[in-house]
């Protein structure tokens, strides 16, 4: 319309002219139909938020002496590393399991030389998490069994050691699941990773 300029405000199809005005469907808007209106669109944003956020829960460190099958519904990532100190290389192992203990996926892969066990350790979660991930699980139970890296993988602290962009990296990476906790557990409960994580030795590429 001649001298009148229109935009859209929201999804709702309410627009405002030249003059200021708000109107929907060609009529002028009450300002307390317009604030109803905006309070509307507000609940919507908020319960689409609530309907996107990742649901975690609070990490622990457990003492069972042996694997425990997740609940339903939740998968659990048990995952190790071993440093190769002999060949220069280090290797990586994820076993995912259901709630009835059958392996629904497993990766080994070897890696690249690293300084100690910690970085073997915080590398093959971040690995092996973006390793499952991709192959479409979205509620996980990651278990590892060192307790520092597990501890502080837990941590919201910021963290400024060598390895905290690592750690900060698998903090990003575990918001794109929809729900997961982080436990560590006894060597004795995470068996079958480090075994895996051994026979990576024996490879030269990434088993799936």
């Amino acid at each position: 319309m001649p001298g009148h300029k229109h935009q859209m405000a929201g999804g709702g199809g309410i627009l405002w002219n030249s003059e200021g005005d708000w109107v929907a469907g060609g009529s002028l808007l009450d300002p307390h139909q317009l604030n109803r209106r905006a309070e509307d669109f507000l609940q919507e944003f908020r319960e689409a938020q609530n309907l996107l956020s990742v649901q975690p829960t609070i990490g622990s460190v457990q003492s069972w002496a042996s694997w425990i099958p997740p609940t339903s519904l939740v998968y659990k990532h048990n995952f190790d590393a071993v440093v190769f100190a002999g060949i220069k290389a280090s290797g990586f192992e994820a076993v995912v399991h259901n709630n009835r203990g059958e392996v629904m996926a497993v990766v080994s892969t070897r890696g690249l030389p690293v300084v100690d066990s910690e970085e073997a350790k915080v590398l093959a979660c971040r690995r092996t998490v973006e390793f499952v991930m991709e192959d479409g699980f979205r509620d996980l139970t990651i278990e590892g069994d060192n307790v520092n890296v597990m501890k502080t993988i837990m941590s919201s602290k910021a963290n400024y050691s060598r390895l905290g962009h690592i750690y900060e990296d698998i903090g990003c990476v575990v918001l794109n699941l929809q729900a997961f906790s982080i436990c560590c557990v006894k060597w004795s409960a995470n068996s079958v990773a480090h075994s895996l994580a051994r026979y990576a030795r024996q490879i030269d590429d990434e088993i799936v």
